[in-house]
């Protein structure tokens, strides 16, 4: 559905007013009562600093992902790249949860079935979002970063990635 005179951007912003908000400590808190119930389902991307368990250099950051051989290039802070599947490395994550201060859920279940069905949870990971999955309550998503415009790099993006079409091409047009 093609909404005229709605630029790409004021899409995505009815968009993610239509999800669900949740304060993190909310989140925090409801992990503590039932930890075992809560799983991070973020995939590693290119970017992700991460720890390399058998080489000599164990820290770099992905630089390339090849789905058909399910392999991460990484390149180590000594400059040495090597080729490592998922289980030779761990991402170095900071914080336990996404360091802003608010989490998100689809309410849409066309989201969600995207995000389960239609490898929404690498498509979510590439545009810079942590994934969780609750057995209880679902899906959760959250930014891990902070002091930029979360519109132009995550939302938008994973508007675009999305599919969704609610803005008018006409308007793109004339901005680019």
């Amino acid at each position: 559905m093609i909404a005229k005179g709605l630029t790409i951007r004021e899409a995505t912003e009815k968009w993610v007013r239509e999800m669900n908000c949740i304060a993190q400590g909310m989140i925090e808190e409801l992990m503590t009562y039932d930890p075992d119930d809560w799983f991070e389902l973020t995939v590693p991307v290119k970017g992700d600093r991460v720890y390399v368990s058998d080489a000599d250099e164990h820290f770099g950051s992905i630089t390339a992902y090849n789905p058909d051989g399910k392999k991460y290039t990484v390149k180590l802070d000594n400059e040495i790249t090597v080729e490592v599947e998922a289980d030779e490395f761990e991402v170095v994550r900071y914080n336990r949860l996404p360091i802003w201060g608010a989490m998100w859920s689809f309410d849409d279940g066309c989201d969600n079935y995207w995000l389960v069905e239609l490898d929404g949870i690498r498509k979510m990971s590439e545009c810079g979002y942590r994934i969780y999955e609750s057995d209880t309550y679902g899906f959760f998503f959250g930014i891990d970063g902070a002091g930029y415009d979360f519109y132009s790099e995550h939302w938008v993006p994973l508007y675009k990635t999305r599919g969704l079409q609610w803005h008018d091409p006409d308007l793109e047009k004339e901005v680019n």
